[in-house]
């Protein structure tokens, strides 16, 4: 498999590398520090065409693959994985999934000023009682005429604090399991509609996280994405792509924290010699450039191979699973080089290592993506 980048896609990189060293890494330590979204780095993304890589040309974006996508949040979590975050929860969780299951209507309202960055996207389907179990959700939906009553609570919901419209899913059917779910677009301004408490957090501060409550929400019915009780259809059409996504986020964690590492390793004297000489050290850093070299062609790999179409699900888990142990891995690594020093927050690996657990059971669990391939596999073995 060719995994050599287009023409197009080497400016991108280096384009956006320029952005990251320049923007991103600067502001990390403030955005971690007072946990503030990242306005500025959000406005300049939109303005370097972030929010529309994989939208088509003709709804305003690039319409460039999964790769590129790929690409842009491996080198944004580098620099800073709340940042990262905030672009995957709105670029790829909420625009693309409108503009892949909406209508024409639907993308002409709602593209534009999402691409542009004018709108902040989120979406919602986790509930105090509905992790992982998705389905058991509890948020309902009740047509009344030409609108929806939606009453419920969604939670951890990243950009839910600062979302100026949200992908709701919510059970219009509740005894269909599955089949009784729909989905909605829901705009900040929708009477009963409001933001709950906004959530502390051990690290991924910049990217808020919060809660999001419906009381009698009142959604107009052409505000349905797809059609009522259609929505696993609209979750399940795009989970496997948003997974190879996510799934490069922390390898780009990793790679940030093996740069602070690989510096410091080369100043830090001990014993008269730079600590980069000690063959304990190399040994970590052999470990740490190997295993992130390995991940980011699991997660290229992947990405290509849902370029080029067709199912994905098993490619997709293997990538999150590889890059979420990877990057753990690399990390805590990190920290042990800087000994003493990796554990203070003027070091950014200190900020590194509390981010990385955010981000590893991020669109899915350690422990899902295992499921997910064992079945996967035993539907393979029975074919």
């Amino acid at each position: 498999m060719d995994f050599q980048f287009s023409e197009d896609q080497k400016m991108f990189r280096a384009t956006l590398k320029k952005f990251v060293d320049d923007v991103v890494i600067p502001r990390a330590p403030e955005i971690d520090q007072d946990g503030v979204f990242p306005k500025e780095s959000f406005q300049a993304m939109a303005e370097l065409g972030l929010f529309g890589i994989s939208i088509p040309p003709e709804f305003g974006g690039s319409g460039e693959g999964i790769m590129s996508c790929v690409l842009a949040m491996e080198e944004l979590a580098r620099g800073c994985a709340a940042t990262a975050n905030t672009f995957g929860a709105h670029a790829i969780l909420c625009t693309e999934n409108i503009c892949r299951n909406g209508n024409d209507e639907q993308r002409k309202k709602y593209l534009p000023d999402l691409i542009a960055g004018r709108k902040i996207g989120a979406i919602a389907i986790t509930e105090p009682e509905a992790g992982s179990d998705a389905l058991s959700m509890r948020t309902r939906a009740v047509r009344k005429g030409d609108r929806y009553l939606l009453n419920g609570t969604k939670m951890f919901i990243t950009n839910g604090p600062v979302a100026d419209l949200v992908l709701v899913y919510a059970k219009t059917d509740p005894e269909a399991g599955a089949k009784g779910i729909t989905a909605f677009v829901v705009e900040r301004g929708f009477p009963g509609f409001s933001s709950g408490k906004t959530l502390k957090k051990m690290g991924v501060k910049g990217s808020p996280t919060g809660e999001l409550i419906f009381e009698d929400c009142e959604v107009p019915a052409e505000n349905v994405i797809g059609e009522e009780n259609g929505g696993v259809r609209v979750l399940m059409n795009g989970l496997d792509r948003e997974r190879i996504v996510y799934s490069i986020c922390p390898i780009g964690v990793a790679q940030g924290a093996f740069d602070v590492a690989f510096r410091y390793a080369q100043e830090r004297v001990q014993f008269g010699l730079p600590i980069v000489h000690f063959q304990m050290i190399q040994e970590m850093l052999a470990e740490m450039a190997t295993e992130i070299h390995a991940a980011k062609l699991m997660a290229y790999w992947a990405a290509t191979t849902a370029d080029q179409g067709g199912r994905v699900r098993l490619e997709a888990a293997y990538a999150k699973l590889f890059c979420s142990q990877v990057g753990m891995r690399a990390v805590d690594k990190a920290v042990q080089i800087l000994g003493g020093y990796g554990f203070i927050s003027e070091f950014p690996v200190e900020r590194m290592y509390r981010d990385m657990k955010g981000i590893e059971f991020g669109a899915g669990t350690t422990q899902i993506q295992k499921l997910i391939i064992a079945q996967e596999l035993l539907r393979k073995g029975s074919n």
